[in-house]
């Protein structure tokens, strides 16, 4: 007889929630048919949360992908309108990339699907265990103890 192993079915529920999480997201994205792929949500998400235009460079480390990556990205967010490539003000060979006004209206109909995303993810649960679970997803994320 094996002894039960705790942290591997926690392991397996988190990673059949992340898979779920991903469907439900991927629904309310095509739901709303905004033409973009997850990943290019994603770039538009990390794109948004910059001070000022950032380089293809400094969009691929922040993504953990390789630069590449962020340009067949960019390029098809540009194709639709969404980001524009602009120069350096202060070094003309160096690209930057900045959203559109499109591309910021194009967030905040990404932020609205992940919100009914998530509406329908927690509907399950009550306050007080959305509550918890927040501060048990806080503990993970940050890699520090719970205090509940």
């Amino acid at each position: 007889m094996t002894t039960p192993d705790p942290d591997g079915l926690l392991a397996e529920q988190l990673l059949r929630l992340t898979r779920r999480v991903h469907r439900i997201q991927k629904r309310h994205l095509e739901h709303r048919d905004l033409g973009i792929t997850p990943a290019q949500s994603r770039l538009l998400r990390t794109l948004a949360h910059w001070g000022s235009p950032p380089r293809m460079a400094d969009l691929a480390e922040r993504l953990e992908v390789v630069p590449r990556a962020v340009t067949t990205l960019v390029d098809g967010l540009e194709a639709s309108g969404k980001v524009r490539r602009v120069p350096d003000p202060a070094n003309r060979r160096v690209i930057r990339i900045e959203l559109t006004d499109d591309g910021r209206g194009t967030l905040r109909e990404l932020h609205a699907a992940r919100r009914s995303a998530a509406e329908e993810i927690l509907a399950p649960l009550t306050e007080d265990q959305r509550a918890s679970l927040g501060g048990l997803l806080d503990a993970l994320v940050d890699g520090t103890p719970s205090r509940h």
